[in-house]
C-alpha cells in the first residue's frame, strides 16, 4: 500500500497540517494540503501546501522566501492531520506567518478580547511585492 493511501482525506481531498519549528517546539502555522502537496513534500523536503482560496500548490516561501525545511513527517492516531517538523528560512528568526511574525498564532485570549503578543519581525509590505 503506498503511504498517501494510509491518509484519511476529508471530502475535498485534503488533510490539515501543523507546522512545529524543530528546534523550539513552536507551532508556526497551520495549512492543508492535498496529495499532490503531500509527495512534493516529501520529495522535495519543503513544505508545499495547497491553497484553498487559491485553488492551487503553494511552495511556502515561493513568493516571500520563507521556505520551510522539512527534518520530519508524522501522522496522528487517526491518520488525519500531519505534523511537519520544520526550519523556518528566510529571516532569523525565521517568519512562517503573512504578517511577518515568526508564528501564525500571535494572538492570545486576554480579557475576553484577542490581543497580539508576539513583534512583527518584518515589515509585511517589504516581503511581498
Amino acid at each position: 500500500m503506498n503511504w498517501l493511501d494510509q491518509i484519511k482525506w476529508d471530502a475535498d481531498g485534503l488533510v490539515p497540517v501543523i507546522a512545529q519549528e524543530h528546534s523550539s517546539g513552536d507551532v508556526m502555522m497551520f495549512a492543508w494540503m492535498n496529495r499532490e502537496a503531500l509527495a512534493r513534500t516529501a520529495e522535495l523536503g519543503e513544505a508545499v501546501y495547497w491553497s484553498r482560496s487559491r485553488r492551487k500548490l503553494w511552495h511556502k516561501g515561493e513568493e516571500s522566501g520563507h521556505k520551510q525545511v522539512v527534518h520530519e513527517m508524522r501522522l496522528d492516531c487517526d491518520n488525519d492531520v500531519v505534523l511537519l517538523k520544520i526550519t523556518q528560512q528566510g529571516h532569523e528568526p525565521g517568519i512562517a506567518c503573512h504578517t511577518g511574525r515568526h508564528s501564525c498564532f500571535f494572538q492570545r485570549l486576554e480579557k475576553g478580547n484577542w490581543q497580539a503578543v508576539e513583534p512583527v519581525l518584518k515589515d509585511p509590505e517589504s516581503i511581498y511585492k
